[in-house]
């Protein structure tokens, strides 16, 4: 009788990833680099993976296909924080209206946890980078995230209360801030590399873009021209990933 190792038991991995977090929100001006290199924060997650290539109960590999040597699936869950503050040239220190100084008065953060997929691609083989014949493996992913985010509200502007619209931008419609949390989905995509440090660990290094369905994740949804997007974040990975023998 011939035994087929095609169909279940794929292998699996686990790993952690950290790295710095650029936010853009409706704090701060679009496409201006102190806002981008300000409103900057942290992230850490767990990430476990589906090898397609191989089965841990067997040692063996799976039928050579294409898509097992070539895909992974990314299952993570994860949490970001974020600071903001608006920075630009509507809260230089040359500017001393009252709008101004309300600007400058007015911080958030932005607090986020995430749970998803992503399919991930490698174009070089899997199985022969995970038998040593090369490196580094390079890669590109795309999945959808469920966001549960919890942003924060203040400022020290007049009687500090973040009920009062006084105390805010005076063109902001009234309901513009706030602090409630809530929930979005959002699409993930990024690109990156595997470094091989043994047989059963990898080094990653991925640059993320995270697109949320939401425009409130930071606490301030403003409707004004200049209000052309919904929030979103590059998010620079570092990990350590190991395979489960």
């Amino acid at each position: 009788m011939q035994l087929s190792y095609a169909q279940l038991g794929f292998s699996h991995e686990i790993g952690v990833i950290a790295g710095p977090i650029a936010y853009q929100s409706d704090f701060g001006i679009r496409y201006d680099f102190e806002t981008n290199s300000g409103n900057t924060g942290f992230g850490i997650g767990i990430v476990h993976y589906i090898n397609f290539a191989y089965r841990a109960d067997c040692n063996c590999y799976t039928t050579d296909t294409y898509f097992n040597d070539h895909f992974k699936l990314r299952s993570e869950i994860a949490w970001n924080k974020t600071t903001l503050n608006h920075f630009g040239k509507w809260v230089d220190p040359s500017r001393t209206s009252d709008d101004a100084d309300r600007l400058r008065a007015h911080s958030g953060e932005a607090q986020n946890w995430d749970i998803g997929m992503q399919l991930e691609f490698f174009p070089r083989s899997i199985r022969a980078f995970s038998a040593g014949a090369y490196s580094f493996a390079p890669f590109a992913s795309l999945g959808t995230h469920y966001v549960s985010y919890n942003p924060s509200v203040t400022t020290t502007y007049g009687d500090t209360n973040i009920e009062n619209t006084n105390n805010f931008y005076s063109r902001w419609e009234p309901g513009s801030v706030s602090d409630q949390s809530g929930s979005t989905w959002s699409v993930v995509s990024s690109i990156g590399t595997r470094y091989k440090l043994t047989i059963l660990s990898d080094l990653m290094v991925d640059l993320r873009f995270q697109y949320f369905f939401s425009n409130a994740t930071d606490g301030l949804d403003h409707q004004l021209a200049s209000n052309k997007s919904n929030d979103w974040l590059v998010w620079l990975n570092f990990g350590y990933i190991y395979y489960l023998d």
